[in-house]
């Protein structure tokens, strides 16, 4: 949506072809970081978009074994809002679908899940989708894969994955929202097992941590044992545990982080968690996505405009931007990974002392800024460079 966006803002003529009827996703991430809220002023847009409903934290706190500290200060990030932002990811594409659509050469085509790519002569040509209404089949010069992981064009195109072992899964789930509730945090760590709670006003979306492929044996000690194990990691959840009524109320998330060995093709270029799949650790793969979207808008509309072919001699250049946010990001979000299961396997309830990154951050508090930065901006920020010459349907 944002690289559509920019590109149709650009006066390039833009289709975005979305699989479902809206973009209510429970999967789908929150985090609304620093350097999205600056390319949204860059794009003249902040006042419209701190109009969209949003909660702000300006500090990163955690819970680990019941002792809450902060782990991330956003106040010293020199942007124009040093702050995380909470925001439903489907009100943050309706906001950015809304401005686009504004401008005469964006096209946004709702159920149209794309099953095939058109080759010809050993390039991209199009896409073929299915409609309410049939196969709908769209050419163009440049084909942009941003459908995720597991992603149909990337596959269609025999791009090569390679990926990262991964030793957690998440478990998604819902509770209530209730007055006395604790603030949002960023975790909470208890002897071992980790939950993640993300306030969407009035519920709670729950992450659970569960070691790989670990469901079935979680499923085989009983929804009570599982209730409980809740309750000793987020107290505050008692008598509501038993909203989650039965297996059916909890979502396996199978965490993965892969990246494709090249993201183009002739006539092809994929982007996001199509290029790069990361895992929910720190919610920086949304940052990662949009990031990706203003390079690949500032690297190609100048092309794109002038109607030359899209080869992927061209595309490689997005790539050679973006590779190294993703790497840095990836190996971080890697080590991470590999610390949870440690811990999980050496605490599993029993007692264990604060971890030395978590020691550290306790003892010297400027230490917070760094985390902040890595979350908040992330390595090789981008900046609106692609224009605002395009014609609008109407004035805002």
């Amino acid at each position: 949506m944002m690289t559509g966006f920019l590109l149709a803002r650009a006066g390039v003529e833009v289709i975005v072809l979305e699989k479902h009827a809206d973009f209510f996703r429970d999967f789908r991430g929150d985090t609304i970081h620093p350097s999205t809220i600056e390319i949204m002023s860059e794009l003249g847009l902040l006042k419209q978009f701190l109009a969209v409903p949003h909660q702000e934290i300006e500090h990163l706190h955690v819970v680990y074994n019941n002792t809450e500290f902060e782990i991330g200060d956003f106040t010293h990030l020199k942007v124009v809002r040093p702050v995380l932002g909470i925001m439903p990811q489907w009100d943050f594409l309706n906001f950015v679908a809304r401005q686009a659509l504004r401008y005469k050469g964006f096209h946004l085509v709702m159920e149209s899940e794309v099953r095939e790519l058109i080759v010809e002569n050993n390039r991209v040509v199009g896409v073929r989708a299915n409609t309410p209404d049939g196969v709908l089949e769209v050419r163009a010069n440049l084909v942009i894969g941003t459908d995720g992981r597991s992603s149909t064009v990337g596959e269609q195109a025999k791009l090569k994955v390679l990926p990262t072992g991964v030793p957690i899964d998440v478990l998604w789930f819902r509770f209530s929202k209730r007055d006395g509730d604790p603030p949002q945090t960023l975790g909470r760590f208890y002897y071992g097992s980790i939950m993640i709670l993300i306030d969407r006003t009035d519920y709670w979306q729950c992450g659970f941590v569960i070691e790989k492929n670990g469901l079935d044996k979680i499923k085989a000690g009983g929804l009570d044992a599982f209730r409980k194990q809740l309750l000793e990691v987020s107290p505050f959840l008692e008598n509501r545990v038993d909203e989650l009524k039965d297996w059916n109320d909890i979502k396996l998330l199978s965490v993965a982080i892969d990246h494709l060995e090249k993201w183009y093709c002739d006539g092809l270029l994929c982007i996001g968690d199509a290029a790069h799949a990361m895992s929910p650790v720190g919610g920086v793969g949304i940052n990662l996505a949009i990031q990706d979207a203003v390079a690949t808008a500032n690297i190609l509309y100048g092309y794109l405009r002038a109607g030359k072919t899209m080869d992927g001699e061209i595309l490689k250049l997005v790539q050679q931007r973006r590779a190294l946010p993703t790497k840095v990001i990836q190996t971080i979000q890697a080590t991470i990974h590999k610390g949870i299961a440690a811990s999980r396997a050496s605490s599993v309830g029993t007692p264990s002392k604060l971890p030395l990154p978590f020691r550290l951050l306790k003892m010297f508090p400027v230490l917070r800024r760094i985390p902040a930065y890595i979350v908040g901006i992330g390595v090789r920020s981008e900046h609106i460079k692609s224009p605002d010459f395009a014609e609008l349907i109407e004035q805002q």
